[in-house]
């Protein structure tokens, strides 16, 4: 059975993240292997909703991204490299527009490979 996020931690398509960091935040001690699943799930949903595909809320989890943690046996299926890389394009198209006030999150993945 999973567990399902408050009325008020919803906004249409998304939750919060902190609901996500509240609830999923620690491993319990000695967690059965569908727990250990669904925190890996969790995870997996936050890093893909935060860190590789985020949008300028930084407050929000977006749900597009339940689907592809479903089965955790067919992430590596997916060619996430090139959706990230889409996705930042997409990103960088979106900051050309004159009335744009703030940037996307995915494009710290552009500083860093300028960078490296």
């Amino acid at each position: 059975m999973g567990v399902l996020p408050p009325a008020n931690c919803i906004n249409k398509f998304a939750v919060k993240y902190s609901w996500f960091q509240e609830t999923f935040g620690e491993l319990p001690n000695g967690a059965d292997e569908a727990t250990i699943r669904r925190y890996a799930r969790t995870y997996i949903m936050m890093l893909l909703g935060t860190q590789l595909f985020g949008d300028k809320s930084d407050t929000r989890i977006h749900i597009r991204w339940l689907p592809y943690v479903a089965r955790l046996e067919d992430m590596g299926r997916h060619s996430w490299g090139s959706a990230s890389l889409s996705w930042l394009y997409w990103c960088m198209c979106r900051v050309v527009n004159i009335h744009m006030v703030k940037l996307a999150r995915s494009l710290q993945l552009l500083q860093s490979w300028i960078f490296w």
